[in-house]
This record gives structure tokens, C-alpha cells and sequence, in this order.
């Protein structure tokens, strides 16, 4: 059995946007949502900025006692999903045993697993949480969007590192396809923003220590000097094309191929021949099948502004497009969100679905130096306007994780 997905409910929380309408406008705009950190002191730390969600009232989707019993991570997930939800119209329209959750994060609850810590050393273990575990645990979010949504088909975690968002669509598209399901809420979350967590990657090289803004996370760009850390959630409602089309459903984009592989290399650094990575975006094309003229495909990239990914990352999607490489369109929005971790192949998933759909390539913004090495076509600075018939999105993770999943127009 292989059965055709779409893509019915779109969902996002992020440093640019906290619903899918405000965060394209903020994309195609090219809109910065990077800046000094303001729930923490960076006095000591060599990094300065990250990407904060800003504006979120949880309160806008849980009671207080869930607001209390939930970490950020996890109520950040639960908005997604209930916008995505809410979006599709799906959740009076299908058997709750079809219906399933494939939701990922990084991370988890990183922000309570710090804070009962504390608590433990300068109050004892009876002052720790009796929610420490469900609020820290990885798993709570997926499974508390099924909770929520009474999904009561597979619910799976998944955690692939900054690949997560993207395997979780692309494991759920599988699902769907041999018939475990009919429909899925898809994404990924994360919410770590905190000193500890910030120490953990300025000491193993992987983020920025600019000060400005605007020269931060540049990726592509030869100045590019590490990744700037943002948190958000993404999440995607996936149905059977015949469940979607039977209930007269919006359907956004078809969701027509996926590709998943691993470096095998090491744990922070892409192997720079970019073999594997290269074949998790031919993979995901081939089964896609679909015959586009290289110059109607959008690819929104990893593209993390650190020095090895983007070069590496450049030399994947050649291996892949082969000549055809320097014909399609490529950006980062991570330009413009930093980057999301576990969220992060979510939301940029949901910015390959909106530019196939509005015809419009998202910026790379602050885009100034060009690197030989990062030759492509990496729409600078201004959004272009241009037919689209197929989208791409790539995740590369920590640990050699590589994903790609593939949009088209229906």
C-alpha cells in the first residue's frame, strides 16, 4: 500500500511570529527576530544574542494549571499543534484510533531539568517538583498534543538533533503512506534557551559571538562565524489525500518525497565530502519522481552560518542537482530565526510550503560578503518572486543526521 499525503493544518510559534500568518509576513520581509537575550543575564558569556519568542501568553491555549504543569518546550508544542489543528478543520472529521502524533524535540525540558536542579540543591529533594519528570522528558510533547487532541493513534518522539522537525514529517508522510494511519500532527519543538545550555555550545565553537544583529547568523556569507540559538515550535497536520479530498479539506501542498541518512562521521562536524548528505536530498527527489525544470525549485537550506555547515551543506546539494544546482533557488530563513534546534526543519518546512504556495522565495538577509565556496544562488537579501512547482527543505543534525522531505503544488 502507498497512499498520497497532504499537508491540511499549518501551525508555528517563533522568534518572528507566533502564529503562520505573522511569521511568512515576517519571512518574506525579511524581518530579523535576533537580538540580545532578555531572560537572562549574558555578562558572562562570550555569546550575547539568541532568538527569543516573543509575545507568547500560554495562557492563549492552556488553562493555568496546565500552564503550571507544563514546561516552555512543551507549551510552545501544544500551540503549534492546536493552530495546526484548528487550521485543518480535522478533529471532528476522523476516527481518533487513525488519527496519530509524530512530534519531536532536541532537546526537551531542558529550562525545568536546570531549574529543579537547583531546587534540589538549595532545598532538598522533597522541595523537587512532583511534575519534574513529565515537564523534563522528551516524549511529553507529543504526547500530550495526542492528550490534548485525542489522537489516539502511533504517537511517537522523535530526536535527531537539529534533523528532528524533518524526520518527524517525513517518518509521519511513511506512516500515512502504508496505512497506519490517516492522518498525523507532524513537527518539532524546542524551547533551551538558557545560559547553560548557551555555555554548552560556546564551548564547543558552534556559536556566533557578534554583537550586532545584523552580522550574526549570515549564512553563506564568508564573515559567517557560528549559529545563533533560537527556540519555536512547528507543527503540520498530514492526511490521506482521499480522507482530506472526501471532507473538503484546504490542502496546502502534497508532501511527495523524503530522505533520511547519517554521516557516520562524528559528532559535531558534516563530513565534508557530503556523500550521505548529499544522497538524503537525491533520495528524497527520486522518490519524488517528479519531472520540474530546475529553475521552478525551491530549496530552503539548512544553511546554519556556521563555517562547515554552509560550505558542506553547498557541496551536498551539488552532489544531489549536479548542474541543475546552480539553477534552483536556495535561502535560509535562518537568517532571519536563528536556529530552532529540534524546531527548526518544522518551521522551515512550513516556509517551503508557504513560498510554493504564494510563488515566492523567502531571503537570505544580511547577506554582504560572498564566499567561493557557497557559490549558489542563495536569494539575498530581498524575497523573489517566481514560478514554483516543487519545495524542498533540508536538516542536518549533530551525530551526522541528514534529512530532506520535498513539497508540490496539487
Amino acid at each position: 500500500m502507498s497512499r498520497r499525503v497532504v499537508v491540511t493544518g499549518l501551525g508555528a510559534v517563533t522568534p518572528i511570529g507566533n502564529d503562520v500568518a505573522s511569521y511568512w509576513d515576517g519571512l518574506k520581509n525579511g524581518r530579523n527576530g535576533i537580538g540580545p537575550a532578555t531572560r537572562f543575564d549574558t555578562a558572562d558569556l562570550k555569546a550575547k544574542l539568541c532568538a527569543e519568542v516573543k509575545d507568547f501568553d500560554p495562557k492563549q491555549y492552556l488553562d493555568a494549571k496546565t500552564v503550571r504543569q507544563t514546561d516552555r518546550y512543551q507549551q510552545y508544542a501544544l500551540a503549534a499543534a492546536m493552530q495546526a489543528v484548528t487550521d485543518s478543520g480535522i478533529k471532528e472529521q476522523i476516527d481518533p484510533e487513525r488519527f496519530g502524533v509524530y512530534f519531536g524535540t532536541g532537546i526537551g525540558g531542558f529550562e525545568t531539568f536546570v531549574n529543579e536542579h537547583n531546587t534540589y540543591l538549595n532545598r532538598g529533594p522533597s522541595r523537587v517538583s512532583p511534575f519534574f519528570i513529565t515537564k523534563m522528558i522528551a516524549n511529553m510533547a507529543a504526547g500530550m498534543i495526542a492528550i490534548h487532541m485525542q489522537a489516539k493513534g502511533p504517537c511517537i518522539e522523535v530526536t535527531t538533533a537539529c534533523a528532528t522537525g524533518t524526520n518527524a514529517i517525513g517518518e509521519a508522510m511513511r506512516a500515512i503512506r502504508h496505512g497506519y494511519a490517516d492522518a498525523i500532527i507532524a513537527g518539532g519543538v524546542d524551547a533551551a534557551l538558557h545560559p547553560l545550555s548557551m555555555s554548552g555550545f560556546i564551548n564547543c565553537q558552534a556559536l556566533t559571538e557578534s554583537t550586532d544583529p545584523n552580522a550574526a547568523s549570515i549564512p553563506f556569507d564568508k564573515r559567517r562565524n557560528g549559529f545563533v540559538m533560537g527556540e519555536g515550535a512547528g507543527a503540520l497536520v498530514l492526511e490521506e489525500y482521499e480522507h482530506a479530498v472526501a471532507r473538503g479539506a484546504n490542502i496546502y501542498a502534497e508532501l511527495v518525497g523524503y530522505g533520511s541518512t547519517c554521516d557516520a562521521f562524528h559528532v559535531t562536524a558534516p563530513d565534508s565530502e557530503a556523500v550521505a548528505s548529499g544522497k538524503a536530498i537525491a533520495d528524497c527527489l527520486a522518490e519524488a519522481a517528479k519531472d520540474v525544470p530546475a529553475e521552478q525549485i525551491y530549496l530552503n537550506a539548512h544553511g546554519t552560518s556556521t563555517p562547515l555547515n554552509d560550505k558542506t551543506e553547498t557541496k551536498a546539494i551539488k552532489n544531489a542537482f549536479g548542474a541543475d544546482a546552480y539553477k534552483i533557488h536556495v535561502s535560509s530563513t535562518k537568517s532571519m530565526t536563528g536556529h530552532l534546534l529540534g524546531a527548526a526543519g518544522a518551521i522551515e518546512a512550513i516556509a517551503a510550503i508557504k513560498a510554493l504556495q504564494n510563488n515566492l522565495v523567502p531571503p537570505t538577509i544580511n547577506y554582504k560578503e560572498p564566499d567561493p565556496e557557497c557559490d549558489l544562488n542563495i536569494t539575498p537579501n530581498t524575497a523573489a518572486e517566481t514560478p514554483l512547482q516543487l519545495a524542498l527543505s533540508t536538516s542536518l543534525g549533530f551525530g551526522g543526521h541528514n534529512a530532506c522531505i520535498a513539497f508540490a503544488k496539487i
